[in-house]
């Protein structure tokens, strides 16, 4: 990452436009997760869920503006993490600072504002893996330090020019190894940690909620990825095709092995295996051709199903945030390394597939497993230090009746807090 005086560089105006868009797509996929997840859990507890997914966007923004994109866009410490003091409250920026990443020639402001949605989402993926369970004082601190020491190192280390992991020659296109496979191990830390809840509900609640929070998200990947190119041509072109041709294949692939293991087709499903597949192209889809990309959808789709239902024998993964997000997003990162080709994507590596060897897939597979690594670890301690000061799971009764009333004094549909 870089900037320059607007007098070195000239405005592009349309890819600044191009990106603004993209921006407020990415922001729009925010309340379609909450919508997604509201749907998916029990009627009273609607509101916790939703919330945590809303409250994101204003906290997090605001560390994003403290000091969050100086710790992952700031001049670079050991490759590691980014000055926190040279961006901090956006030090160093005005309205005429130019980004010179990929020389697009839009504002540093707008680059700013779209990696903020990033930070905003990743850490509102984990909720979905302790609904019910986490209380949201400890809630906000935990997606604070979180943020702050998961998710910015490596944004840094892999976004970065000056990261390590990006000298290393790893490849993340649109955040599978930085968002999902982040986001998907602290899911799994955290659900280990807080326990099983002690009622189980039957199912979704309000399958439209689902069907309207996955609409939304799939319309807000477009932005997702095909944005992260930061700039109108034609990778950009071929990661929006990509982006849909990949869901496509993966709510398929779910539908027809859900519809083979229960006996009947079931919409939740299909729509889960979109959401699946959206998470298993994020990291390449700039990289690959389309054909690449319906076939990673239909191992989206196989991986992630089987993935879930596997978890859920050992661990309360409550909306399979691992088995859809975290396994979507090392399959899509480790997958980088066999589908990229430098037909589609000069800028990127050439994949096993394209003559590259293995060397592309082992970088890859080495930044997943130190990525997961530290998110998995780090989300144990700081849960753990966390509960040293206030309780992280909520109380017993309050599990039983409405986390919703007891802890804002408000329900969904019902002023009781009863189902």
């Amino acid at each position: 990452m870089g900037i320059l005086p607007v007098q070195f560089q000239m405005l592009d105006a349309a890819n600044t436009a191009f990106m603004l868009l993209c921006a407020s797509l990415v922001m729009l996929m925010t309340p379609g997760l909450a919508f997604f997840y509201g749907g998916l859990v029990q009627r009273k507890g609607i509101l916790t869920i939703m919330f945590q997914s809303f409250v994101s966007m204003s906290w997090v923004a605001i560390l994003w503006f403290c000091v969050g994109y100086s710790l992952a866009f700031g001049p670079s410490l050991n490759g590691i993490v980014g000055n926190p003091f040279y961006y901090a409250f956006l030090h160093n920026i005005n309205a005429n600072t130019l980004f010179i990443g990929n020389h697009a020639g839009i504002p540093v402001l707008v680059h700013f504002v779209y990696q903020m949605m990033f930070a905003i989402i990743t850490p509102a993926l984990i909720t979905g893996a302790f609904v019910g369970r986490v209380n949201f004082k400890a809630y906000l601190i935990f997606i604070t330090l979180w943020t702050l020491f998961v998710y910015c190192p490596f944004a840094h280390m892999i976004w970065s020019p000056q990261g390590l992991m990006a000298k290393w020659g790893v490849v993340d296109f649109a955040g599978g190894i930085v968002v999902h496979a982040t986001a998907g191990f602290a899911a799994l830390a955290s659900a280990l940690y807080v326990g099983r809840r002690l009622i189980k509900p039957d199912g979704s609640h309000n399958i439209p909620y689902i069907a309207l929070g996955a609409g939304l998200l799939w319309f807000g990947w477009y932005g997702f990825n095909a944005g992260s190119e930061f700039q109108v041509n034609t990778i950009t072109v071929s990661a929006f095709v990509t982006t849909d041709i990949a869901a496509a294949f993966a709510g398929t692939t779910w539908l027809l092995i859900e519809k083979a293991h229960t006996g009947k087709p079931k919409f939740v499903g299909f729509l889960t295996g979109a959401i699946a597949g959206l998470a298993t192209i994020t990291p390449a889809a700039g990289y690959i051709s389309i054909q690449s990309a319906a076939l990673i959808g239909i191992i989206a789709g196989v991986v992630c199903y089987y993935c879930a239902l596997f978890v859920k024998k050992y661990v309360d993964d409550a909306l399979d945030v691992f088995g859809v997000h975290g396994m979507g997003g090392i399959t899509g990162s480790v997958l980088v390394g066999v589908f990229a080709s430098q037909a589609w994507n000069y800028k990127g590596p050439a994949g096993l597939l394209e003559g590259g060897g293995m060397l592309p897939v082992l970088k890859q597979l080495a930044a997943v497993l130190i990525t997961s690594l530290w998110s998995f670890i780090f989300t144990l301690l700081i849960l753990w230090i966390i509960n040293k000061f206030t309780q992280v799971r909520i109380l017993t009764n309050d599990a039983r009746q409405s986390p919703d009333y007891s802890a804002f004094g408000e329900n969904a549909y019902t002023p009781s807090g009863r189902e």
